[in-house]
């Protein structure tokens, strides 16, 4: 992965997790234990501190980043899906924030709740623990059922096993110029798109 320090300010990662070799980490980052960051993925700790607590992901294209003196931090088991946009803000314990959302800063998620695909989450906002937030600019739609909430988890928990997945077989290589006969498929493992629960 490219990696680079900033005024002697290196990235730590924890051995544990995750970080696919074409993200990009600058500076003042932190990613903890079981963690992962997905392809072209941007964490520039250049200006405030970018942290990834234990368990958490950062899906591919996402960018992390903060004004001067603030720290961008998705909590534990956070879960950050493909494009989002986090800027100064929280992602709290077991919140996701969906597909090409964007969350601005000093904003708080709230443990256990979602941001919706391409909300637009503006500076200061703060919600309930477990609410479903939706809709530019970001409203409260409503409390999370413990369904919606059991149906995040185990996406989250998907992608705790796709880091030890990719620990131990991703690998960079050519690709076939034909498919083979009987040819296998990934260990995709169980969790299904909400859509189809």
């Amino acid at each position: 992965m490219p990696s680079y320090s900033i005024e002697g300010v290196i990235p730590v990662v924890h051995p544990s997790a995750y970080v696919h070799p074409s993200a990009v980490l600058i500076g003042d980052v932190w990613i903890g234990a079981d963690c992962y960051v997905g392809p072209a993925a941007c964490l520039r700790g250049d200006f405030g501190r970018i942290v990834l607590k234990e368990g958490s992901n950062i899906q591919d294209t996402c960018v992390m980043h903060a004004f001067p003196g603030m720290d961008t931090v998705i909590e534990k088991n956070g879960h950050v899906g493909h494009g989002a946009i986090l800027h100064g803000c929280i992602v709290g314990e077991d919140a996701m924030v969906g597909m090409n959302a964007v969350v601005m800063d000093e904003a708080r998620i709230a443990p256990r709740s979602i941001v919706g695909a391409g909300a637009l989450v503006k500076a200061k906002f703060s919600c309930e623990p477990g609410s479903l937030i939706v809709g530019s600019p970001a409203k409260v739609l409503r409390i999370l059922s413990e369904q919606e909430i059991a149906w995040k988890k185990a996406g989250t928990e998907e992608y705790q096993r796709l880091t030890r997945r990719s620990l131990a077989s991703l690998q960079e290589c050519q690709p076939l110029s034909e498919g083979e006969q009987d040819r296998p498929r990934v260990d995709a493992g169980a969790y299904q798109p909400k859509h189809q629960s």
